[in-house]
């Protein structure tokens, strides 16, 4: 079983009873479920994730002092710490894992100022721009077993994906990211005999193409680490996967070189037909600058239209 699955079975055999039982006055304020750090949360995880920082474990959240108070908060920390230590074969940790707790009882206000810096999921253009991607995969991702409060699903409404104007902004950035690294930068650097420099232009182009690639999915990019594995389950373009795999795994000799770039051309032209489907570009040609540019060019937000194209990337 999946950790989320073994979660929720965790949860259903044991918490819901719980909160039912000794907490029912609590019950209209509360929400609980799996989301936020950790393999399991995407449903990525493995055998060889159950090594570190895996457990059976959900998260209770309540809102601030003023509706639920410090007593109820504590008597709820105590009642989780007491559950059964182990289920289906599985310890739960006696100690904070690397990174912090990631299961228990959970204020929603801390949780979210945590992840995104944001309360109540009201974010400004600076905050759209520089607060993580996987920032807010990780407060979007999992499942919620119950919100009866139902503040918590109203946040993570609000910061499901990006507003249009952000993710074109972010779009144009990466675009032009990948003209650069890609369909210019990649042959000069091994015209020049720079190996080295070439290997740094694949990644360059890879890591914008992966990000552009998200973006026309409307989904957020995970961390590094789980980047080709969300990549492979997207509905558009997820073959390309395997072709930036193939970019970053090989060498840059003459034979290989001259595939690499093909490969760059390709990937360029599949993610172009996407833009020009989707009406986000009014350029006609195979130059990936050209339709960064028609990207931020239809931005209706005049202040976001106006800043640096590289602004959000």
């Amino acid at each position: 079983m999946k950790g989320i699955e073994i979660a929720k079975a965790f949860f259903e055999e044991y918490g819901k009873p719980m909160l039912e039982n000794d907490f029912g006055h609590l019950l209209p304020f509360l929400a609980a479920g799996l989301f936020g750090s950790g393999s399991e949360c995407f449903g990525f995880d493995d055998e060889i994730s159950r090594d570190h920082d895996f457990e059976p474990g959900f998260c209770i959240f309540l809102p601030d002092e003023g509706i639920v108070d410090r007593k109820d908060a504590f008597a709820l920390e105590r009642a989780y710490a007491k559950l059964p230590k182990e289920f289906m074969g599985l310890k739960r940790n006696m100690l904070s894992p690397v990174g912090g707790t990631r299961h228990g009882v959970k204020r929603i206000d801390e949780f979210f100022i945590e992840k995104i810096g944001s309360a109540d999921g009201n974010l400004g253009i600076n905050e759209w721009f520089t607060v993580p991607e996987f920032a807010f995969a990780e407060a979007t991702n999992g499942e919620i077993f119950f919100d009866n409060f139902g503040l918590v699903t109203k946040i993570r409404e609000k910061i499901k994906e990006y507003p249009e104007d952000i993710m074109k902004k972010k779009l144009a950035g990466n675009l032009l990211l990948m003209a650069q690294s890609g369909q210019y930068n990649y042959k000069r650097c091994i015209d020049h005999g720079e190996q080295a420099a070439a290997q740094l232009a694949v990644f360059e182009f890879v890591k914008s193409a992966s990000e552009v690639i998200f973006l026309l999915n409307g989904k957020y990019q995970p961390y590094y680490k789980w980047t080709f594995r969300a990549l492979r389950e997207l509905d558009k373009l997820s073959l390309e996967a395997e072709i930036m795999e193939y970019l970053l795994t090989t060498d840059n000799e003459n034979a290989t070189a001259e595939e690499k770039y093909y490969a760059i051309e390709g990937i360029a032209a599949d993610i172009i037909d996407v833009l020009i489907d989707r009406k986000l570009t009014k350029a006609n040609c195979g130059d990936l600058e050209k339709h960064a540019y028609s990207v931020n060019d239809s931005i209706s937000d005049g202040d976001i239209r106006n800043l640096n194209i590289f602004a959000a990337v």
